[in-house]
């Protein structure tokens, strides 16, 4: 909540907010509760933290059956500074109805603020333009100045992760009955250009299982952010990524599918450092064994909030005002906090990846996995027996791109965006051109390399990110673009190249 970097432990109500603030290399807590205006709505269904002003206290979205309240973190106490913590709230209440469920922050549109996202139970969802100056802009889906995304009402949980790893995020939406036509759950591809695409039925994820949440993460360590989908009612369903676009059900047998009890929230983290990432849900956590089976234990929580309160690498659950301390022991580990510059302060939206001895792990940084519960915004990895890390990339929402060989482990790492020990674009992509330059309407890449696994990017004069996918072809269309001189840039593994080409 201060800009430690350490997880704090929050708690909130209509007139105050109580932070248990969590001090380094001691396992007691400095209690601070701030009394704020009234707020307008009750975050009785859901919650959400990040710094929208980039002041380095973090504010809080709450949601209730009403709409959406927003109470913002201002100044610091300046007396003890070792005690940096915000001394007020100013309260923010929109004027517009929203039956809210799940609320997010994420840059909606990639321009280095911070947004917010309001999942809609019975209308078009709702979200929040930050214009940079304190303000906030808002939108309904659909309303002429938006991206198409949850149009229709029975929207009970919107989930921002990168399917398709092209480093934007996407967005599914979990649904739970009513209408035939808002039965099916949603998943929209980030077009890297400010729009988005409806691939519910090309990816396979539009079932009409009962949701209200959806567990994210790559369960396989292949790279590819796989789905467990929790059924509030009925059959849970386990879908793995394919890597091109698309999802096979894996339900049968991986122990999900004789998981019977329901939940509203399922989050996935790994808690016993092995490596591999479970499942949190309905007072059980579902062990990954390795092999995309899974076996329950019984936690006594049925839903709580996921970080590490004593600061040893091993995550804790707080539920309430409980606190379960995590005991294990064994199972090495690194913790990565992502510090924005040209991002988001918090690095919200940001992919890590860490290389070691097991494999490839990835992490998605989001705001917002649960409803009553938000977890921390530190990125977790166990790393099991290994000794070594070979190396920490994060890739940024502006598209920066940052990497670290050879971090030490059981330890913090902090990245700030741009001055990470070693850049992916120190390292040369090499048998790349582009022609024809100036262009009117198709950019054509040639080249030796297979870029298949490669990131293709266009870049504005500003830096901004205007064009962003996954090479499917060696023709970009930039016929949409105004004319003027821009910059290309494929990413294909740890090396990069650079083009600047006219826009006619």
């Amino acid at each position: 909540m201060n800009g430690d970097h350490l997880d704090d432990l929050v708690t909130v109500n209509r007139t105050s907010v109580n932070i248990n603030y969590q001090k380094k290399d001691d396992p007691t807590f400095d209690n601070v509760t701030i009394t704020t205006p009234i707020a307008d709505h009750d975050p009785n269904w859901s919650i959400a933290a990040g710094d929208l002003d980039g002041n380095g206290y973090m504010d809080l979205l709450y949601g209730g059956g009403g709409g959406a309240t927003f109470m913002l973190a201002n100044n610091s106490e300046t007396t003890n500074p070792e005690k940096n913590y915000a001394t007020s709230f100013t309260e923010n209440s929109p004027a517009i109805n929203i039956f809210s469920q799940r609320t997010n922050f994420i840059d909606i549109n990639n321009d280095g603020l911070l947004d917010a996202f309001v999942c809609h139970d019975v209308n078009a969802n709702v979200y929040f333009i930050n214009d940079g100056n304190g303000g906030l802009i808002t939108h309904q889906v659909n309303d002429g100045n938006s991206v198409d995304l949850g149009v229709l009402g029975r929207n009970y949980a919107t989930l921002w992760v990168d399917y398709d790893n092209d480093h934007d995020v996407d967005v599914f939406i979990s649904k739970c009955g009513g209408a035939p036509d808002a039965t099916k759950n949603r998943m929209y591809r980030n077009n890297g250009d400010g729009t988005y695409t409806d691939v519910s039925v090309v990816s396979g994820l539009n079932s009409s299982i009962q949701t209200w949440s959806s567990a994210w993460g790559d369960f396989d360590n292949d790279g590819f952010m796989d789905v467990m989908v929790g059924a509030s009612s009925g059959t849970n369903e386990f879908m793995r990524n394919n890597g091109d676009g698309t999802f096979t059900n894996i339900t049968a047998g991986s122990g999900f599918d004789t998981f019977t009890n329901t939940s509203h929230e399922y989050i996935a983290h790994d808690f016993n450092n092995d490596g591999f990432v479970d499942v949190y849900a309905s007072g059980y956590i579902l062990t990954n064994n390795g092999d995309m089976t899974f076996t329950k234990s019984i936690t006594d929580y049925g839903r709580g909030a996921v970080g590490d309160l004593n600061n040893d690498g091993f995550l804790d659950l707080f539920n309430g005002g409980s606190l379960k301390i995590n005991d294990n022991t064994e199972g090495n580990w690194i913790k990565v906090n992502t510090i924005g510059t040209t991002s988001n302060l918090n690095g919200i939206g940001a992919r890590v990846e860490i290389k070691s001895a097991l494999g490839t792990q990835i992490r998605d940084i989001r705001s917002g996995t649960g409803f009553k519960y938000m977890s921390s915004l530190t990125a977790h990895f166990g790393i099991g027996a290994d000794t070594a890390i070979e190396s920490v990339t994060v890739y940024w929402p502006s598209g920066n791109v940052d990497m670290i060989e050879n971090p030490s482990i059981n330890g913090t790492l902090n990245i700030t965006e741009g001055t990470a020990a070693l850049r992916v674009n120190d390292k040369l992509l090499t048998g790349v051109s582009i022609y024809p330059n100036p262009v009117e309407e198709e950019l054509t890449i040639q080249s030796k390399l297979d870029l298949e696994k490669s990131i293709i990017s266009v870049f504005d004069l500003q830096g901004k990110k205007v064009i962003n996918s996954r090479f499917t072809s060696n023709k970009i269309n930039v016929s949409k673009l105004e004319s003027g001189i821009y910059y290309l840039r494929i990413i294909q593994e740890s090396k990069e190249v650079r083009f600047k080409f006219i826009k006619k």
